[in-house]
């Protein structure tokens, strides 16, 4: 049986996590941590600070501006972590990669082995499409914070490792130049109740290819963390993503 402590357990993907992980028999949530109180059948915390539970695996699918504090109980009590949560600053991807030589860590930006598989796919469009525009488009819901989302942002990582002189423009409000050829378009939209849709248009002369993935609900997430989460307890210290999973 993992036993695992949900980090962000009231947001939207930490009630999901919760229900995946109450329907999976190899898993037990021992408790939860959040800023928001919500009646669930664990022990709850404010803060990961303040949790007197250990574990086998933290699930973090909280807010950028906890992961100080996820860090310090993770290396204290020497807990893998799988850190979901997006809109990091450099700084604090620092303090992950640094937390990384001391304990296991799995992080991505999209816990989907669908759009992992896309972000090669794309990776191989930018080898193989020499001189095509590369646009990025993604949609989500009217209540997501961070714009662009992660995963355009890791699709457009994976695009710069095969195109390492690439800028990425964000929109083009108020720009009158025309577009460069080196450049990465990224758009984010936000409406409604959609889960998650990203597209990258390779644009060439008379002809387009799209890749596309679109999520139908939030559950791919979620069971791509427990995924995440089963693979990290086997691990060493060390920075993990789907990847090494999936290779």
């Amino acid at each position: 049986m993992l036993r695992v402590i949900i980090s962000g357990y009231s947001g939207s993907m930490g009630k999901v996590l919760t229900k995946c992980a109450n329907e999976d028999s190899e898993l037990e949530i021992v408790c939860g941590s959040s800023k928001d109180d919500l009646d669930v059948p664990f022990k709850t915390y404010h803060k990961m600070s303040e949790v007197e539970e250990l574990a086998d695996v933290i699930i973090d699918f909280s807010h950028h501006s906890t992961i100080e504090d996820t860090l310090s109980y993770a290396i204290k009590t020497k807990t893998p972590i799988v850190i979901a949560t997006t809109g990091f600053n450099d700084e604090e991807l620092t303090k992950i990669k640094k937390a990384s030589n001391i304990i296991p860590i799995f992080h991505s930006s999209n816990m989907s082995l669908g759009v992992n598989v896309l972000v090669k796919l794309v990776k191989e469009a930018a080898k193989s499409l020499n001189g095509f525009d590369i646009e990025i488009i993604e949609k989500h819901h009217n209540k997501k914070l961070d714009a662009p989302s992660g995963t355009a942002v890791m699709i457009a990582n994976g695009v710069k490792e095969v195109l390492p002189d690439s800028e990425y423009i964000y929109g083009r409000h108020g720009r009158s130049d025309k577009r460069s050829s080196n450049e990465i378009g990224i758009h984010a939209i936000r409406g409604g109740t959609i889960v998650g849709e990203h597209t990258t248009i390779f644009a060439g002369h008379d002809e387009v290819v799209e890749i596309k993935h679109s999520a139908q609900s939030k559950d791919i997430f979620a069971k791509g963390a427990i995924a995440a989460a089963k693979f990290l307890v086997k691990q060493e210290a060390g920075y993990y993503n789907m990847n090494n999973m999936l290779n």
